[in-house]
């Protein structure tokens, strides 16, 4: 590896004012384009040799945009230094793009995107489609902005990328003279193994990458996933990304889920972000080996020699005495792995890709640092130890990012005793995502029952570490400081009690609506111990301290915590001292930006929401932030006929689709008479209706339905005076003795419909559910004396009208535990490859 790097910097000198090595090291700003694209073409060029080194030879290559002309140096279509021309110059050209323009993410399929992009035409175009439903736009920064508005609306989670220029859009165009003369002098040639190329989607031997086809690469659409598709056409099933993060891995395995053929074929990364050591890569070729890909032993471990093993069972009895399972804490003779981290102390990867289960456990007397955070006087696990639990789990599996994460009840910890810790994660989804879960248990109960304290969704996206000020100026520039004096006395009167542990904030300043600050952890065993966190909690605990000199809540009076953290990033670990920067983020929410002593970023929670503690003169300590939590429980309503409407009258009218709305009305018009007070229209389709209809297929029938029938109500003047009572059938599944009964899913879609349609209608519409065992026409007329309660939702189960209501739940209600068998994780195929793909 060093060796082949040393030639790609050599190369490279010839095109650039920097070297690689300062670039390596951090003395060259990485983050410039011109800068990252030839080193990261130099990381990869260099990891595909330290592949051939070990007997992992490709048998054909796929390289992504700028990738592609690492591919084509390994495949021998470009020499060394053509390569490096290419990748030097062309990224140097692209700085004259930079703050024109932007790309983001998209994870919808193309067709769809395309379909989003009518009348963009020239300002916005697909960049690239790495997956089944993996695409990147670019172009304008407003036709992008316009965008990410209607995928944000619509439930989309498109994503910006980190850069401010438009590769792949017309912007590129006005390089194009530049490129085609910079890059005259390169001489391509057949290469020694094929480069399935992005722009033209099929096998190229690479004589034909000149100038014009490094433009075109950089100009037009990275067809990444035609590319993929061509090699698993033609037999090839082992895809190695030589690269310092598995970045592209993504696509090519929704590609493969996406090709019934190649369900057997596999993608294994090389390096991984914070973890780019010796020890990484040989564990990238362990999981290679597994399938099927049998490297040079000799070549890897130079040296070591093969020895047979005894052909009979070892016989010998030792003299010393052995300790038994479990004595010294060793988790691996129960199946488990350490976690190695203060707060866990095992892990386990689950079955057949269900996920991943770590446990730990809990006391003041194994971790005594927790004493020192006190709410409402009780020791409360904060909400960073949480967050820090996430952030392992992301470690623990293929995630990058914690995507969101919600605390939902208060883990308090007994003065005596020790809580026992879940954090299970789920199986990765069809975007990547993972769900997480954190549950706790009392050791010792009487019956382990297990309390849900915070659920969140963890991403295999990366995030780069962007932060909105330079942290390396310090103290920050036209900044003014703040006087500390009474801070921590402040907190305990707001019925929070920090701990010398957690009273880590040294300095802090205002500039404007940002708060900058400094934090440390103090001398003692919580420091020494920094190290094997990802960030300490009370390290970043004492951060957040610092938004009470700041405009970040919209009461300052009553102490905050936090209840929700979106887009969490660690970027490097175990830091004993932060500088933060806090900016406001909406209503009672910030972001907050973490760096080290230099300046560089440690961690990024991108919006961060509080909750106010609430006031408690009448509550007990025995139940802090328990005003917070909240349910739906059905209640029972009084059903008197002694009403201004009567059972006698005329029956309310029954209708079942649009078409019959419209001739309703028309017999009112023709009558002289306006509709009846009240309708009933009647959704629940029998199961006769729906024949042979899959499940999906009976749900989507229903809700187009339903939303005719309610947008042609809602749209008819002639309705406006009437209410139209929605009735449907086991769409909920409280019933009236507060059990629970079956749901029918197709009903509960029209019920969450309608519901919809009552937030910007109110008072027109009526839900109504009944169980199965009513008889709706001899309920039909309940319906005016029902309409005369004034509520906007009923149901009518086990002859009880019921109606929701918002109660308090109670804290520690239990929750599910964490099991095993759901948790989710990835699972390994065993198989043995026609070929080996190198992805770059």
């Amino acid at each position: 590896f060093a060796a082949r790097m040393a030639e790609c910097g050599e190369a490279l000198s010839a095109f650039t004012d920097w070297s690689l090595d300062d670039a390596l090291h951090g003395r060259v700003d990485t983050e410039r384009v011109d800068v990252v694209q030839p080193l990261l073409f130099a990381v990869m060029v260099s990891l595909a040799a330290v592949w051939e080194d070990w007997g992992v030879r490709p048998s054909a290559v796929i390289g992504h945009s700028q990738g592609e002309i690492a591919a084509a140096c390994v495949a021998g279509a470009l020499s060394l230094q053509d390569a490096a021309r290419v990748v030097a110059l062309r990224s140097r050209a692209i700085v004259a793009l930079a703050g024109r323009g932007g790309m983001v993410s998209v994870p919808l399929p193309v067709d769809r995107v395309r379909e989003d992009l009518a009348g963009y035409e020239g300002r916005v175009s697909v960049a690239a489609v790495n997956g089944p439903a993996s695409v990147v736009v670019s172009g304008d920064v407003q036709g992008l902005d316009a965008l990410m508005a209607h995928w944000t609306e619509g439930g989309v989670r498109a994503r910006r990328i980190a850069v401010d220029y438009a590769s792949h859009s017309a912007h590129v165009e006005d390089l194009k003279d530049e490129l085609l003369q910079v890059l005259s002098p390169i001489e391509p040639r057949a290469g020694r193994i094929p480069v399935y190329s992005t722009v033209t989607g099929v096998a190229e031997d690479g004589s034909g990458f000149d100038a014009a086809y490094w433009f075109t690469n950089l100009r037009r659409t990275v067809e990444f996933e035609t590319a993929t598709r061509s090699l698993l056409a033609d037999g090839y099933g082992v895809f190695v990304e030589s690269s310092p993060h598995p970045v592209v891995s993504l696509g090519v395995q929704e590609t493969i889920e996406d090709s019934p053929s190649a369900a057997s074929a596999v993608t294994v990364g090389s390096l991984r972000r914070n973890d780019g050591g010796l020890d990484r890569m040989l564990l990238s070729l362990a999981e290679l080996h597994v399938h099927g890909v049998v490297p040079d032993w000799t070549r890897v471990f130079p040296g070591a020699r093969r020895v047979d093993l005894p052909t009979y069972a070892f016989q010998r009895e030792r003299y010393w005495l052995e300790p038994g399972p479990g004595v010294r804490g060793d988790v691996s003779s129960a199946g488990l792995v350490a976690a190695d981290h203060p707060l866990l102390g095992a892990a386990v990867e689950l079955a057949q890709g269900q996920g991943a289960l770590l446990t730990g456990r809990l006391s003041l007397e194994t971790h005594p640092w927790l004493a020192d955070h006190v709410v409402a006087g009780r020791v409360v696990v904060p909400g960073t130890a949480l967050l820090e639990l996430a952030l392992r789990a992301v470690a623990q599996t293929d995630c990058a990012t914690v995507e969101e994460i919600t605390f939902e009840t208060p883990l308090v910890l007994p003065q005596r005793g020790a809580v026992d810790l879940q954090v299970s994660v789920g199986a990765r989804d069809d975007s990547g995502r993972r769900e997480l879960g954190i549950h706790s248990s009392p050791v010792d109960a009487a019956d382990q029952a297990w309390t849900r304290h915070a659920v969140g969704v963890l991403t295999s996206t990366p995030a780069a570490p962007v932060l909105g000020a330079d942290l390396a100026a310090w103290p920050p520039q036209d900044a003014e400081g703040v006087d500390l004096t009474g801070c921590y006395e402040g907190y305990a009167d707001r019925d929070i009690a920090y701990g010398p542990v957690f009273q880590g904030l040294r300095r802090v300043w205002r500039r404007g609506a940002e708060v900058f600050a400094e934090v440390v952890l103090p001398q003692g065993d919580a420091r020494e111990e920094a190290a094997a966190f990802g960030v300490h909690p009370a390290l970043l605990d004492a951060a957040l301290h610092a938004s009470g000199f700041g405009s970040f809540v919209s009461d300052p009076s009553t102490g905050w915590l936090p209840f929700s953290c979106e887009d969490v990033c660690l970027f490097a670990e175990g830091a004993a001292e932060l500088r933060v920067r806090l900016v406001p983020a909406g209503p009672d929410t910030l972001t907050v930006e973490t760096a080290d002593r230099t300046g560089a970023p440690v961690a990024r929670i991108g919006a961060l929401a509080l909750r106010p503690l609430p006031a408690s003169p009448g509550e007990s300590a025995d139940t802090p932030v328990a005003d917070s939590l909240f349910k739906i429980t059905w209640t029972a309503q009084a059903d008197s006929a002694d009403t201004e409407h009567s059972a006698a009258a005329a029956l309310p009218p029954v209708i079942r689709t649009a078409a019959e709305v419209r001739r309703l009305l028309a017999a009112a018009e023709a009558g002289g008479t306006g509709l009846p007070a009240v309708v009933a229209a009647v959704l629940d389709t029998s199961a006769d209706e729906d024949g042979e209809q899959d499940a999906a297929s009976v749900v989507h029938a229903r809700l187009a339905k339903a939303l005719e029938l309610v947008r042609c109500w809602l749209a008819e003047e002639g309705c406006a005076d009437s209410t139209l009572f929605v009735v449907t059938r086991s769409a909920t599944e409280v019933c009236s003795d507060g059990g629970r009964s079956p749901v029918d899913l197709a009903a509960a879609g029209v019920s969450g419909l309608v519901r919809s349609a009552q937030a910007e209608n109110p008072g027109r519409l009526v839900l109504l559910d009944l169980d199965a065992e009513a008889e709706f026409d001899a309920l039909l007329p309940s319906l005016a004396r029902w309409a005369a309660l004034g509520e906007s939702q009923l149901a009518h189960h086990d002859g009880v009208l019921l109606a929701p209501r918002l109660s308090r739940a109670e804290l520690g209600t239990p929750a599910p535990a964490a099991d095993a068998e759901d948790a989710g994780g990835v699972a390994v195929p065993v198989f043995s490859g026609r070929g080996v793909v190198l992805v770059t």
